[in-house]
């Protein structure tokens, strides 16, 4: 079986449009570090359930005055975190497997306040101050894993295994056009401006 050195070197040959497709942004960047076993769809998916989870702790802990028994109301509910969203993540790679789609950019705007929002709303409905509907707190507290998982990592860690086996997840897809004849193209014959193209795409 090919090493995560091996692979990782197999990825690094390919050309600048292609890597980016495969690794991704700085967070899928460092998920793809890991060996393919580990990170794999429903281990992200569970570990961004117990993100959720760890976040969860002061609104049970304090939430309810009297409540003696949060800690257990909270490992029930991680539990129930962890399973729900390994299991979102094993969706996410069957419908990609069928799909073969490529990644997608999650939309980061709208995703990453949401689980700040959602732990703001359940904190307030624990303190009392408020009543929030239960549907509207979870939904903003899981929704962004999930939802990354199955645009961006799901697709990814499929093109990845690909590699792994010695495949190439770009037969019969066109390469990007890198820009460098358009370049060549609008400065002409310029000696000095040819000169400053090829310095920067040294760079």
């Amino acid at each position: 079986m090919p090493t995560n050195e091996t692979w990782m070197s197999k990825v690094e040959q390919l050309a600048a449009s292609e890597q980016e497709t495969l690794l991704g942004t700085s967070l899928s960047r460092r998920f793809a570090r890991l060996p393919l076993w580990l990170n794999h769809p429903a281990n992200i998916g569970a570990f961004y359930g117990l993100l959720v989870a760890l976040a969860l702790i002061l609104p049970y802990a304090f939430g309810d005055e009297g409540n003696e028994v949060w800690a257990v109301q909270w490992l029930y509910h991680t539990s129930l975190l962890l399973v729900a969203c390994a299991f979102l993540g094993f969706i996410s790679l069957l419908l990609v497997a069928f799909s073969k789609r490529h990644p997608v950019t999650p939309p980061r705007a709208f995703l990453y306040p949401m689980p700040f929002l959602g732990l703001a709303l359940l904190t307030v409905d624990r303190t009392g101050l408020l009543g929030m509907p239960a549907l509207l707190v979870w939904t903003l507290l899981l929704l962004p894993g999930p939802v990354y998982v199955h645009l961006s990592w799901a697709p990814r860690w499929r093109l990845l295994c690909m590699v792994e086996d010695g495949n190439d997840p770009f037969v019969g897809l066109e390469p990007k056009n890198e820009g460098t004849g358009d370049a060549e193209e609008m400065v002409g014959e310029d000696a000095e401006m040819l000169e400053v193209v090829d310095a920067f795409e040294s760079e």
